[in-house]
């Protein structure tokens, strides 16, 4: 009916098979004219008027017309002008002549004339949007060109044959075509807005044209730019709005709540639902409630030792399952958009073996016309073509929804960290937090990449099953049965590899050589395990599609004598089993990703759903009187946990300066973290009147500039600024740093002394011009006279700060009779409160203390402590002069139960420390502290290099080399082997197929056929043995390269001197031992492995399809110059966007890092928009060069896969040329090869980038095995075992220099100390105190001169031998995670009585014997476990286990209260008493007592007598001990 009605409308036959029957093969004309033509006439129409919908509902202005634009628009009003001619003329030769045209003559020209209208219109309407080309269009004018060739030809035919009906028809035709083909050439140009210009050249991706898009055409700038020079973040495109991370996190926020809240529900009904049950519980499990409590302090105690606080069920229970939907629903456009582009990839991949099989067909068949071998070999191309096209978008989209998941994910915890509750900040690590940065997040990315394998690979599976049967019919369960025996091999090796990769170094904390050394045995031994699984995978995955083959033509032929394998089924058959040994791979592989990130999901979900920092018990009202109130005030560090400030009620009128004194542990620094709301409310209020500036115990400082530390985020008041600096006296110092005030200040201040960071610290808070200032013992860490500067110029009545109300919390007593009220702790609570005489005359705890202590009256005022949470940076080294003054902060991390205020910092000082024995690391801890920068600019630290250009062949042979050469010769020969075999197994099967037309119509005999099966099954397994060779000798080579290069590196690493760490950042050198060595060990390898397979993968292909049409060789050459050019362009520019991937990303872990650690600060000032703005800065500053990188890559696989599209097509194009000396077998072996170069191709461009960005490895580790190293350990002169044993030092005209283009630290120091002498020194900042004890340890080598101890010259002998024989107590406690017993004992040398006896004299014994677990208690990252006072006392009695001759102190009880202090100078009196003991002083009053004073002064000894004479003298001395108030004191005994 439907047939009748179209000829009818078509006025001639519709459909004649016969047409096609023939060499000259065409279609009917009425087909032309009706189905061609309406096929892309109902696609506009179906989906072209969306198109106008910005018309009406956009309200921006319509941008300018184009040149292009007016083009198009000509175009198309030329093309609506002739349908209506066309329509016109036909409706007048109609009415006019009578005629009795078809329908279709004049219904063809009616739909084509509104057709172009909608067409303009929809041009007009893209005038509102950034991209005008319209892929609704481009789609429709493809399609009409396509449709329109096959009436062109039968047009053409018909006017050479003189055979045409209407000449004005054929007329309109053409020339409606013409129109056509040159509207689609137009709208391939990217028709670019004056108004977009500027965007457009920022990000060209806007603007682009739909046909730039699909090939990203676009990028090309960048990609020549990156082949030219190395690109740099400039020449990096700008992201679009809509990838920023403001928007990304803004539409993930809003469904992350929604999740959230949801979550909290389900959770607060189980809890409900939990406490009606355990009543009924707890009878039924048979415990009687003693036996209850047991269990629950087991419990306690469990989750005591994995450092977690979190009580009852809060752990195991919390708001879970909402992250998924939440990511789901922001990305839900892009992700149905790659299921479509897949799942029509996924179809087409199927097409290609069935195309395969008609060609088979074609070419054994001798009667086939050649038009169906053209044919074949054109939909091949095409839809090779297509399937790249899906697949490279469907990449683009699943790589950029990666990329956006990460962002959101990256910039949720970053908020997240900002307002997090403390509680919940305390079970981790900075460590850990930063770890759902940097590796939780990234496995979202990594996995979102391949999230539709899990519905893809299924249905890929399904469908390649039933080809399969459809070709071999039940034998192809045979070879299904051993791909699923295979796939739990897979899986299980997949999972175990994963074990095995956990066990890597984590960091090198042990901080002894035989430590890391032992560790890494283990990891290697791990390691080689690991590679002998992957060869066992790799084997079985690559043996897998030929062992199928093998058992599936096996089982084929033998069931049935009848069944001949040919050509057809066995190729087709190939082809099939290649498809399915994709999905199959992958599946396990995204399961056991989807396991990995389900752990991501509980952690992120976790801390993202946790309770924020609850500060309702801070209240903001104005009252009249008080700036601030404590009412009934009590606080804990945890919900349900003992109250450390309890029942506090206090007043602190406006304008008033209070002091909080207290001994250690008293609870000043939990005052002040519960008034900054940081601590969880128990009961009672504080209200708070005006805006807050804190200064922390332990300086905070950013890595930024000098200004910008003070500054934090204000506007820049020239005067008050200097007014600032002057106050907190930070002259002297801008005058001694390289820049000024614009030098850069190293993570954590490294390149400050404690001192120093101390007053930037203060000078923030001062210019931050706020109402009220919360001082937490900030001048603990500076001299005496520079306190005296500041509590006159800043904290006192006539300071800067007079009029602000001030909180000063603080050890010393110097300054309280200058204060306005004093508030005594005791225990957490307010033992007394009143003004300085009040107090005295009450006669209580502070009376008591006074008179004590009074006397000594510190020599430095208390020095407010600064911001603290970064100083354990400090450790490695501190650049400036002035730094000497106070040996590095370095641990300083601390959040300790007291003054928890400070966050948790990585402790960057673990690493460095790591790499010495525990003494010298304190030693260098010291050194450290004082290193000079150079004064040649205001950079400290030098840039990292990035390196740049290709990567120099000496590093691929020095890999080689450490692999060992003969091992690199038998692996290489092992894998061409494996080719070869892998070759002749394809031969032979082609061989073999030939047999069907060999014996066709005759039985197959049994002989020929176990032949065929036996030679084709020893093939396989030669392959499969020689691939098993190759993969274990890679192993072991790969283990010792490893093993080789690491070895180097730590024995360099070791014995390098500090002036390395000075000018190299920690990160840095555990980058090397952690990211690079991690590279060297697996990345390497597989890289090497990968590189190799794919090209001898590639070789054996070409010589496939070379010896089936020899003629391909011609074509090879264009295609491999084309492929060569575009790989050349690509690997510069993706190796530099690698790079700067990398060098972009690290300042974002630095940066939440150095947030997390300064949370407190941040939060005291409100600044938390500010940092969340600057995150999202950074984070897009990475994001760019990811994107940038991610397009190249997919620019680089749309050109490769043209490459081997074309290389499919020739081989294809000449089986038909040489039909007819072609055998079915041979055009089957190259066609299907042909089919699988195009995805090896891309691996190997993909491949020699990824080696030659990971070889860089080996160079980044072999620059620090250049490093000049420090003196030897152990030399041949070794000193008596008993020396030194009287203990004598001696100076002889000694000079030093830090480097040696730096000016001299210590001129011509001549001097005796005798045997048990105890000696102070003393001098400004910068004068060489610190200087002195490096030189005695030898951190700093002479320049010239020498030292002697007990008569031997230390620069004989080796530095091990030397700095195992003195003791040093470092300002800044260093402690290492591990046991308590562990850090005072590193060696294990001492039995436990001992330990104990240590602990005794330093007074902590009562305190390790109230912990459970006592000398095994787990002392936490850099102690933050423990208050800084207890972290002295513990290094006090670590030097007491180490008793030697010799002991230097550098300012060892700096934030020790006074009466710890008193005891700690008693024991050592006492216990030192016979050795000579060199103390670095800030408090006058530590050394009043000492035998003799050295006062330095530039490097020079300017005094050096008994502290009697020298007060006497008027000297120097005698002026700093005025300052710090103690002259005439000196004779009271201390």
């Amino acid at each position: 009916m439907a047939v009748a009605a179209l000829e009818q409308f078509c006025g001639s036959i519709f459909w004649n098979s016969s047409l096609l029957d023939r060499e000259d093969a065409d279609l009917p004309l009425c087909f032309e004219q009706t189905v061609l033509v309406w096929i892309p006439l109902g696609f506009l129409w179906l989906f072209g008027p969306w198109q106008l919908l910005p018309m009406f509902t956009c309200q921006k202005k319509k941008l300018s017309v184009t040149k292009v634009y007016l083009a198009k628009q000509v175009l198309t009003v030329l093309l609506s002008l002739l349908a209506l001619a066309e329509l016109v003329f036909t409706v007048v030769e109609i009415l006019g002549y009578h005629h009795n045209n078809p329908a279709v003559q004049y219904t063809n020209p009616a739909l084509y004339l509104v057709t172009w209208v909608l067409v303009f219109l929809i041009h007009d309407s893209r005038r509102v949007t950034m991209r005008r080309d319209s892929v609704v269009l481009f789609l429709f004018l493809i399609l009409s060109v396509l449709c329109g060739v096959f009436q062109l030809q039968t047009l053409i035919r018909q006017a050479i044959q003189g055979s045409i009906t209407s000449v004005p028809n054929f007329s309109f035709f053409v020339a409606s075509y013409g129109l056509q083909l040159l509207l689609l050439i137009i709208s391939v140009i990217s028709d670019i807005a004056p108004e977009m210009k500027e965007a457009a050249k920022k990000n060209p991706e806007i603007a682009a044209s739909i046909l730039s898009l699909i090939t990203f055409h676009w990028y090309n700038s960048i990609v020549v730019k990156g082949y030219r020079k190395p690109l740099e973040m400039e020449d990096v495109w700008e992201l679009k709005d809509a990838d920023k991370t403001q928007k990304v996190f803004g539409t993930f926020e809003k469904h992350m709540k929604i999740g959230v809240k949801k979550a909290q529900r389900a959770l607060e009904i189980r809890q409900r639902k939990r406490k009606q049950h355990p009543a009924a519980t707890d009878y039924r499990n048979g415990l009687s409630k003693t036996q209850s409590l047991d269990v629950l302090v087991l419990e306690e105690k469990e989750k005591k030792q994995k450092k977690k606080s979190a009580k009852g069920d809060s752990k195991s229970d919390y708001a879970k399952g909402w992250l998924m939907f939440a990511v789901i629903r922001t990305f839900s456009g892009n992700l149905l958009q790659s299921v479509a582009l897949k799942l029509i990839h996924d179809l087409l991949v199927f097409v290609s073996p069935q195309l395969l099989k008609l060609m088979i067909n074609f070419v054994s068949d001798p009667k086939d016309y050649l038009w169906h071998g053209y044919l074949y070999a054109l939909l091949l191309f095409v839809t090779a073509l297509v399937q790249s096209i899906c697949l490279q978008q469907y990449f683009q989209l699943c790589f950029k929804l990666g990329m956006s998941v990460r962002t959101a994910l990256m910039a949720a915890i970053y908020k997240k960290a900002l307002t997090v509750s403390n509680a919940y900040r305390k079970e981790s690590t900075v460590g850990e937090t930063v770890n759902l940065m940097s590796a939780d997040a990234q496995r979202f990315m990594d996995f979102t990449n391949f999230v539709h394998q899990l519905w893809s690979s299924p249905v890929q599976i399904v469908l390649s099953l039933v080809f399969l049967w459809e070709e071999l019919g039940p034998s192809v369960l045979a070879g299904l049965g051993v791909m699923v025996l295979l796939i739990p091999i897979n899986a299980v090796l997949v999972s175990k590899a994963r074990t095995i990769q956990i066990l890597k170094l984590f960091a090198w904390e042990p901080s002894f050589q035989k430590r890391v050394e032992k560790i890494r045995g283990h990891e290697m031994k791990g390691l080689l395990h690991f590679f002998y699984l992957q060869s066992v995978a790799i084997f079985v995955f690559t043996c897998a599609p030929f062992l199928v083959s093998v058992v599936t033509f096996a089982v084929y032929v033998m069931i049935d004598e009848n069944n001949v394998l040919d050509a057809q089924k066995a190729f087709t058959s190939i082809s099939l089993f290649n498809v399915l040994r994709f999905p199959l791979a992958l599946l396990p592989m995204v399961l056991s990703a989807l396991v990995q990130v389900n752990v991501s999901t509980r952690r992120l979900e976790r801390y993202l759903g946790s309770e924020d920092l609850n500060t309702s018990a801070i209240w903001h009202e104005t009252s009249p009187g008080h700036a601030v109130y404590f009412s009934e005030a009590s606080f804990a560090w945890e919900q349900n946990a003992n109250a450390t400030i309890r029942d506090i009620t206090l007043e602190i009128p406006h304008g008033h300066l209070l002091a909080i004194v207290g001994s250690v542990g008293s609870g000043k620094s939990s005052l002040v973290s519960a008034m900054l709301g940081e601590m969880e409310n128990i009961k009672g209020h504080i209200n708070i009147q005006g805006s807050v500036a804190y200064v922390p115990q332990q300086a905070w400082i950013q890595n930024a500039t000098l200004k910008d530390n003070i500054l934090f985020g204000s506007s820049l008041d020239e005067a008050r600024y200097q007014q600032v600096i002057e106050a907190c006296a930070l002259l002297p110092d801008l005058q001694l740093l390289p820049g000024g005030d614009l030098t850069e200040i190293g993570e954590k201040g490294i390149n400050l002394s404690g001192g120093q960071k101390q007053r930037v610290s203060l000078a923030r808070a001062v210019y931050n011009n706020a109402d009220i200032y919360v001082l937490d013992d900030p001048l603990s860490a500076v001299d005496s006279h520079v306190g005296r500067h500041i509590f006159d110029k800043v904290l006192g009545p006539d300071g800067l700060l007079r009029d602000k109300t001030r909180i000063l919390v603080t050890h010393s007593l110097s300054f309280l009779a200058q204060v306005d009220d004093i508030v005594m702790l005791v225990d957490g609570a307010v033992s007394e409160k009143g003004s300085y005489s009040t107090l005295l005359a009450n006669g209580g705890e502070f009376a008591q203390l006074l008179n004590t202590y009074g006397r000594q009256q510190e020599d430095k005022p208390e020095e407010e402590a600064t911001v603290g949470m970064n100083e354990e940076l400090e450790l490695d080294g501190d650049h400036e002069p002035g730094a000497e003054e106070v040996p590095a902060d370095v641990v300083t991390m601390t959040q300790k139960s007291e003054a928890s205020v400070h966050q948790k910092n990585f402790s960057r000082s673990l690493s460095t420390q790591s790499n010495k024995s525990l003494k010298k690391t304190l030693q260098e801890k010291v050194k450290e502290k004082e290193s000079v920068t150079e004064k040649k600019g205001q950079k400290l630290i030098d840039k990292e290099a990035v390196e740049t250009g290709k990567v120099k062949f000496i590093m691929y042979m020095r890999y080689l080399r450490a692999v060992g050469c003969s091992l690199t010769t038998w692996i290489f020969i092992a894998y061409v082997a494996q080719a070869a075999a892998n070759v002749g197994s394809s031969l032979w099967l082609s061989e073999w197929t030939n047999d069907a037309v060999k014996y066709q119509n005759m039985t197959y005999p049994t002989a020929e056929r176990d032949m065929r099966i036996g030679v084709y099954g020893a093939l396989g397994t030669g392959q499969a043995l020689f691939l098993l060779a190759a993969s274990i000798l890679a192993a072991h080579g790969a283990v010792r390269a490893s093993r080789v290069l690491h070895k180097h590196l730590l024995n360099n690493i070791l014995h390098v001197p500090m002036s390395f760490f000075d000018t190299t950042p920690t990160g840095r050198i555990i980058n090397r031992f952690a990211k690079d060595i991690f590279t060297i060990d697996e990345t390497i390898p597989m890289s090497f492995r990968s590189w190799l397979n794919c090209c001898l993968g590639i070789v054996s292909t070409l010589v496939i399809i070379c010896i089936a049409t020899p003629y391909f060789a011609i074509i090879m050459l264009p295609l491999g110059l084309i492929y060569y050019f575009v790989q050349q362009f690509y690997v510069s520019t993706s190796r530099q966007l690698r790079r700067l991937d990398s060098v972009t990303r690290s300042p974002i872990y630095s940066h939440f890092s150095e947030t997390v650690s300064g949370l407190s600060v941040i939060r005291a000032y409100g600044h938390q928009e500010r940092f969340l703005q600057h995150n999202e800065k950074i984070v897009d500053i990475n994001q760019k060069s990811v994107y940038s990188w991610i397009v190249s890559n997919r620019w680089l696989a749309v050109r490769l896969e043209f490459v081997g599209n074309l290389v499919i097509f020739f081989a294809a194009l000449l089986a038909v040329f040489a039909k007819d000396s072609l055998d079915s077998g041979i055009v089957g072996l190259s066609i299907s090869s042909a089919l699988n170069v195009t995805q090896t191709l891309n691996w190997l461009v993909r491949m020699t980038s990824e080696l030659e960005t990971n070889i860089v490895a080996v160079e980044r580790v072999h620059e620090y095995t250049e490093v000049a190293n420090e003196a030897a350990w152990e030399t041949s002169q070794r000193p008596p075992s008993d020396w030194p044993n009287k203990g004598e030092i001696r100076f002889v005209d000694y000079q030093v220099r830090y480097r040696p283009e730096l000016e001299l630290v210590l001129d011509g120091i001549n001097c005796d100390i005798k045997g048990t002498e105890k000696v102070g020194v003393v001098g400004r900042t910068g004068a060489g105190k610190s200087s002195l004890t490096n030189c005695l340890f030898r951190i700093l080598e002479a320049a010239r001169g020498k030292i002697l101890i007990d008569g031997l010259d230390i620069a004989t002998i080796g530095l091990h031998d030397l700095r195992q024989k003195l003791t040093i107590i470092p300002q800044d406690p260093v402690l290492f995670s591990g046991s308590l017993r562990m850090n005072l004992d590193p060696f294990n040398q001492h039995s436990d009585e001992e330990v104990w006896h240590a602990l005794e004299l330093a007074h902590l014994k009562s305190f390790v014997c109230s912990l459970p677990e006592r000398l095994s208690y787990p002392v936490s990252e850099a102690g933050e476990n423990l208050s800084v006072g207890q972290r002295q006392l513990v290094c006090l009695a670590r030097a007491l286990l180490h008793k030697s001759k010799i002991l230097i102190l550098d300012e060892a009880t700096a934030a020790v209260d006074m009466e710890t202090d008193h005891l700690i100078q008693e024991t050592i009196r006492s216990e030192f008493a016979d050795c000579t003991v060199i103390t670095i002083a800030h408090r006058l009053h530590t050394i009043m007592d000492s035998n003799r004073v050295m006062v330095l002064q530039a490097g020079k000894i300017v005094e050096f007598d008994s502290p009697e004479e020298l007060l006497q003298q008027q000297g120097t001395f005698e002026g700093m001990a005025r300052d710090a108030g103690i002259v005439g004191t000196f004779n009271t005994p201390l």
